[in-house]
């Protein structure tokens, strides 16, 4: 079986409902959360892992319903656990919770979260931090892949501009939960803009991301399994995450054709094929989303997944950019040839030094083994909180 795009990525579903039956109605929530059951259900089986809040569960005064998300996605997921393919690389759930969370949690769920917590599929990540709010949401959008909206106000608005500032791909849902300004629908309203849909998400290949964003308009007669079946053909479309190249790019220079060939032989192989990212590099020969070289860098740049940032060849284009990243705090990985002379600073930050010699398969190992070690390294300067 060809394995999906969607194995090992993870997935937040993030939303919520009004109060307002005018606006939400009963059966219009209830149709959502069949349709987040059954695709969950569809996630799991293509290996997708998930980012799930742990709080509370309120509910509407009008109908009882959950006015949330969260706890269906947990329940959908334990549910269809034994669908899930073989060798997945963890953690299946990043939890995010908070100092309240465990006198929180709804008594229902309380068996639920206290056999996945103890095994190895659960990671809890806790923002007990003053703004509570936006401190559980900057760790979601820092664990999460891509972000699945549907009703919600404010909250789904921050998030999807954390997941954009991040290079993320954002789709929203356009179901009647909440207001058409607010939330996901207003994302979605957003994104109807040919101009404005790649904003959003983009698709693999180039493709037209405009023509997506239709294709999950979904209107009330058209049946779950129609819509699930849609979204994850979208989901398996886009485009995979970036992992930008900093790197000698002059035909000209004499360490070139040794770069070139690290890349194509090691990194390349290796970023793509095992890791699942694309790999960009930005020499002129490609379709420009800006109409300058170096803002279009700075843009790939920052909103990139990874960076693999080589310095053999010592040009000053390379130092700013891998300055860049470090300051951004991007999982970077800093690449030279081996018995180059290194400036101090660099010199003392731990780097791979590729040798030009031996097997294809020792050197792409070199490099594995390297970023397994450094994918995780903290960031130069710690972000600490005034008040905590």
């Amino acid at each position: 079986m060809v394995r999906s795009p969607l194995f090992g990525r993870r997935i937040h579903i993030s939303g919520s409902v009004v109060d307002d039956l005018t606006t939400a109605s009963t059966s219009d929530v209830e149709a959502a959360r069949d349709l987040v059951a059954a695709l969950v259900k569809e996630l799991v089986k293509r290996g997708a892992n998930f980012v799930i809040p742990v709080d509370a569960e309120p509910t509407r005064k009008t109908d009882k319903l959950p006015i949330c998300f969260d706890w269906l996605v947990w329940r959908s997921v334990r549910s269809n656990l034994t669908l899930r393919p073989q060798n997945v690389p963890g953690p299946f759930v990043v939890a995010v919770q908070h100092h309240k969370t465990e006198e929180q949690i709804p008594e229902q769920y309380i068996d639920l979260w206290d056999e996945l917590r103890a095994s190895q599929l659960v990671k809890i990540e806790s923002a007990a931090q003053w703004n509570m709010n936006s401190k559980r949401m900057e760790a979601q959008a820092r664990f999460g892949d891509v972000l699945i909206t549907l009703g919600g106000t404010e909250g789904v608005l921050y998030l999807a501009n954390l997941y954009h500032d991040a290079g993320k791909p954002i789709v929203p849902l356009n179901l009647p939960l909440c207001p058409e300004n607010a939330g996901s629908r207003r994302l979605y309203s957003f994104g109807l803009a040919s101009s404005q849909t790649r904003r959003l998400f983009q698709i693999a290949d180039d493709g037209d991301a405009h023509s997506w964003i239709n294709r999950i308009g979904f209107p009330k007669r058209q049946p779950i399994a129609d819509r699930v079946s849609a979204l994850i053909d979208l989901l398996e479309a886009l485009d995979r995450p970036k992992a930008f190249a900093v790197r000698l790019l002059n035909p000209d220079h004499e360490d070139y054709a040794d770069v070139q060939n690290f890349f194509d032989i090691v990194v390349k192989p290796v970023v793509e094929d095992e890791l699942g990212y694309r790999l960009i590099v930005i020499d002129g020969q490609q379709a420009y989303d800006h109409s300058r070289i170096d803002q279009e860098i700075f843009a790939k740049l920052h909103r990139s997944s990874m960076v693999i940032a080589d310095i053999t060849g010592g040009r000053p284009n390379c130092f700013l950019e891998l300055g860049y990243a470090l300051g951004r705090s991007l999982p970077t990985m800093v690449t030279v040839r081996k018995g180059a002379s290194l400036p101090f600073d660099i010199a003392t930050f731990s780097g791979l030094h590729w040798a030009t010699s031996g097997t294809a398969e020792d050197r792409r190992r070199t490099f594995r083994e390297h970023w397994t070690a450094i994918r995780n390294r903290p960031s130069l300067v710690p972000a600490e909180p005034l008040i905590s």
